[in-house]
């Protein structure tokens, strides 16, 4: 029998199986192949198991996991955090009279059964929740008798005409017009702080089920002549939960869209199957690891699984290609199967670890979420090296591909024929490479330009997460709107020693710092218990207005600070060792911010002595002020260690710096023009958007590895570098433009998503996957006609010698080919 070769890498055509040796190849190829059956029934088997732990991963988030962990601002508020009641994670829920006022005794019905549901919710920190219909809200004034106070509605109170007179003359005298009551008087305020454990179970708080209570308690009022908004993390990370279930259908549509592309260009459909089900057999694995693991699945981890299936995808589909080329050359499916993973499997691997760096180094940046979403995915590309580097190129040599679609791949393979071939091949020329470089360094230049622009943090107001018409961004625009305390405040934590509180200097230099907050742009205004204890010693001196000052008398300032106490427990801890100063922004833009830390800063750094320290920070500004250092931080340390793995990795795979350059260099450019189009498109580096980048260098230098390596094998074997190259593309190229597209169009449905960082995620990873895609097929090979074009080869034959050297090899009998293998 004569037996041909593959003129790729010299591989006989083996017809039958029986006359292929199986103990040729290396052990771990042998040891895969020789116990299919077993492999595929342990995959079978551990397929079924870890899809029932699947079913049960968990679906939360949490307040704490959000805040970076070593960071000084949260590291204060941590140690502080039971001294700083209410200004943690909590939620504003303002029931709006849509008929008048609130002084409406219907109105006033319905907020007290809003309060009191509210009030039993599981979670909530019952002890700090306020409202007007809280015994803790109290009016105050004073009288020639002397204080006088009470609850804001009294128990006398029976919705009569004088009751409700009663309750207007005590809103407007306690001061809470513009925090718990609106400005114009129409609705009201119910503040509800929120436990991160339920004291009654020992469990963390359960955002779903919390958002979810809330939401019947809207629908359930609202047909009573109300309008009710919420605002707060916890109804953020609720609206983002159902965002989430909203967005598992996307997963369905880029899982067809996938199919369809992939099925087009092969026309064999069991194929295409095999690669969707491998890939959709890694996403239930990786589900399943993290419910072992004890992850749970939050709003920044739900896109993981989507790249796990992309990831898989593109791996599989080159595995197929691979397959699909040897049956056409009439090599059986079994043999067709073991020559593509001995061909690719070291490729494959590269590129797997590379993405697996690309999700590692998001480890770095100490926040839990981004931590957790880093091992998840990590896990999840550990998985892909076994379902889609051993268990596809497995099942593949059972079923094999369609004989049509063999022939047709073949026929399309075929030299001079392919049009990428075609096309692409002319950017090996002097001429067309030197104008892409030239090109590309434009681009590079003025994306560099551009992303110099690239802000740290929110750029919008509201929850950037959202989209600007969703209900919670409209719900903030309502409240902020109509309150004069916005939901964003920024808490500086002053300590000292025991009873600070009632020296004076500790109250001046309070005061001082938080005028020269509201002299901010951006603060609307603060609070402490300095600035109440001003109100309450003038009250102490008949209300008169030079009293409105703060007194050197210890006594004096006792008797104040203990009134604040009553009406503002929150305001110090009953040691009055621990106070904060309170600053209500009217944004949490990362200006904002930062101008409010330099300067708290700069004070501290005046006026703190030995025990008294203005520290940094609390409240939800606070910690998303923390955040936005940290972020900074992080973006290109994580940047500079990514490069740095993917750069050893492809050291360690082609063993030549020349076509390390050449591989990373078009993922470096692609980098730039990433950051400028979120500069163009009003994205900002936040925790949602930070992965971008680093997925975007880990997966995309899977392109360059998947040509360069068949190229690379090309060259060495004597061919110059566009020969080489026109072979990578017949039998990698092609594939690499296929999952290009594949991916993009499956990831931009993400844009569609009610989660606005979800849709910019999606815009931002098919624009890398695009343009990691023209880097490889473009830029590669016209950095490689000025760089490669030395590359060590086996043989320096001119190209005559090297087609008579293939025509005699082709020619050889088997026993040839083994002799002439066992020489080699």
């Amino acid at each position: 029998m004569v037996a041909t070769t593959n003129e790729l890498d010299g591989m006989p055509v083996v017809a039958s199986r029986e006359d292929f040796d199986k103990t040729s190849g290396v052990l771990l190829e042998r040891m895969i192949f020789n116990n299919r059956f077993l492999l595929v029934m342990a995959c079978l088997l551990l397929t079924l198991l870890l899809g029932y732990f699947a079913s049960r991963l968990e679906i939360n988030a949490s307040f704490e996991k959000m805040m970076p962990q070593s960071s000084p601002f949260v590291q204060n508020y941590r140690a502080n955090a039971a001294s700083l009641k209410g200004l943690g994670n909590s939620v504003r829920i303002v029931v709006e009279n849509t008929k008048g006022d609130i002084y409406d005794p219907a109105y006033l019905e319905v907020l007290r059964k809003v309060n009191d549901e509210v009030f039993l919710i599981p979670g909530v920190d019952r002890s700090f929740m306020k409202s007007i219909w809280m015994p803790v809200v109290r009016w105050t004034e004073i009288t020639e008798e002397g204080y006088k106070g009470g609850a804001m509605i009294p128990d006398t109170y029976n919705g009569s005409a004088e009751s409700i007179k009663a309750v207007r003359f005590n809103v407007n005298r306690s001061g809470i017009v513009g925090s718990l009551v609106a400005n114009d008087q129409k609705s009201s305020m119910i503040f509800v702080p929120l436990l991160e454990t339920d004291n009654a179970t020992g469990k963390a708080l359960d955002y779903r089920a919390f958002s979810d209570q809330l939401s019947q308690i809207r629908s359930k009022y609202e047909k009573e002549g109300v309008r009710i908004h919420v605002i707060g993390f916890a109804q953020l990370v609720g609206d983002l939960i159902h965002g989430m279930i909203e967005v598992f259908t996307y997963f369905i549509f880029a899982a067809a869209i996938a199919m369809a592309i992939i099925l087009l260009y092969t026309r064999c459909i069991r194929s295409t199957l095999l690669v969707i089900l491998c890939s959709l057999v890694a996403v239930t694995w990786q589900l399943g690891f993290m419910q072992l693991f004890k992850f749970v699945l939050d709003p920044y981890s739900v896109l993981v699984p989507f790249l796990i299936f992309a990831i898989g995808v593109s791996h599989g589909a080159q595995k197929m290609n691979g397959i699909m080329q040897d049956i056409g050359r009439g090599t059986h499916r079994y043999v067709a199967a073991r020559y593509t993973f001995r061909r690719l499997f070291l490729a494959g691997l590269t590129a797997l670890l590379a993405d697996a760096v690309g999700f590692a180094v998001l480890s770095l940046i100490d926040i839990p979420v981004i931590r957790s979403l880093a091992l998840s995915a990590s896990i999840g590309v550990a998985v892909l090296i076994f379902t889609n580097l051993i268990l596809l190129p497995i099942l593949l040599s059972y079923t094999g591909v369609s004989s049509k679609a063999a022939l047709r791949s073949m026929k399309s393979s075929e030299a001079g024929q392919h049009p990428l071939e075609l096309w692409l091949g002319r950017f090996t020329q002097p001429r067309w490479a030197t104008a892409v470089l030239v090109i590309t360094a434009a681009l590079a230049a003025a994306g560099l330009v551009i992303a110099s622009q690239l802000k740290i943090g929110d750029l919008d107001a509201g929850a950037p997460e959202l989209r600007p018409d969703s209900k919670y961004n409209k719900d903030n625009a309502y409240i902020t709107s109509h309150y004069r305390l916005s939901s964003d405040q920024f808490a500086v934590i002053v300590t000292g020693p025991d009873d600070m509180l009632l020296n004076y200097e500790t109250l001046l230099e309070m005061d001082r710092l938080e005028e020269e907050l509201r002299d901010l742009p951006g603060v609307q205004t603060t609070v402490s218990a300095a600035s109440l204890s001003r109100q309450y010693t003038s009250a102490g001196f008949e209300g008169s207005e030079k009293w409105i000052t703060l007194n050197r008398d210890p006594y004096v300032n006792y008797d104040a600070i203990n009134y604040v106490y009553d009406s503002n427990p929150e305001m110090f801890n009953n040691q009055r060792s621990v106070a904060p100063i309170i600053a209500f922004l009217a944004d949490h833009k990362a200006e904002t911010l930062t101008r409010v830390v330099q300067t708290v800063e700069a004070f501290a750094k005046k006026h703190d002595t030995a025990e008294r320290k203005f520290l940094l920070a609390a409240g939800n500004a606070g910690i998303e002020a923390a955040t936005n250092i940290a972020v900074t931080h992080a973006n290109r340390t994580m940047l500079l260690y990514v490069y740095g793995a993917v750069i050893l990795l492809c050291f360690i795979t082609f063993r030549s710096w020349r076509a390390v350059v050449v591989a990373v260099v078009p993922l470096m450019v692609t980098s730039i023009l990433c950051e400028a189009l979120m500069v163009l498109l009003g994205i900002g580096v936040k925790v949602a958007t930070l992965p971008v980048t680093a997925l975007g260098v880990g997966i995309g230098v899977d392109y360059a590895l998947y040509l360069l390596t068949v190229q690379l094998v090309q060259q060495r074997q004597g061919l110059a570098v566009p020969e080489a190259y026109r072979a990578a593309l017949v039998f990698t190229g092609k594939v690499v433009a296929l999952i290009g597209v594949t991916l993009a169009a499956a990831v931009i449905t993400w844009a569609w998503s009610p989660i606005k960082f979800q849709a910019n995620m999606g815009i931002l990873l098919a624009f890398m996957f695009l343009w990691n895609m023209i880097g490889a097929l473009i830029v590669v090979p016209s950095l490689a006609t000025f760089l490669l074009r030395s590359a060590t080869t086996k043989s320096a034959m001119p190209i005559d010698a090297q087609v008579e050297w293939a025509r005699a090899l082709a020619q050889e009998s088997p026993d040839g080919e083994d002799a002439k293998r066992s020489q080699a």
